[in-house]
């Protein structure tokens, strides 16, 4: 039901930054958690980051850890995902997710129960 719109991406160069966005319908956005998931060509969807619903408690995975940041604004409806020292090997179609509001992990695809069209980010180097 709830819709999410992805924004943000684009073509960058290696060691760039850029500031990926995701608005999402509903009046109840702040009663999940959120996730980022990205998918490069021939590879499965994998997890990148996810911010708990009054985003005090973020997640990232081990590869953008220390580069990408998760936040959120719940008066916007929106999450961000800010990706800073970029490399090439982060290219792909980055998603963002809504959570089950009772499944337990935040790095499993089968945890999220609505997606974002996607947007593309593509590094040069």
């Amino acid at each position: 039901q709830v819709q999410l719109v992805e924004s943000g991406g684009g073509l960058v160069q290696a060691g760039g930054s850029l500031r990926l966005s995701c608005a999402a319908s509903g009046r109840t956005f702040s009663d999940y958690a959120m996730g980022w998931f990205r998918q490069a060509p021939g590879k499965e969807r994998e997890f990148v980051a996810a911010i708990s619903w009054s985003g005090g408690s973020a997640h990232y995975a081990d590869s953008v850890k220390g580069r990408f940041t998760i936040s959120r604004d719940n008066a916007k409806n929106t999450v961000y995902l800010q990706m800073n020292s970029l490399k090439p090997e982060d290219t792909a179609v980055y998603y963002c997710a809504r959570k089950n509001a009772y499944s337990g992990s935040y790095y499993l695809l089968s945890a999220y129960d609505s997606w974002g069209q996607g947007t593309q980010v593509t590094l040069s180097s």
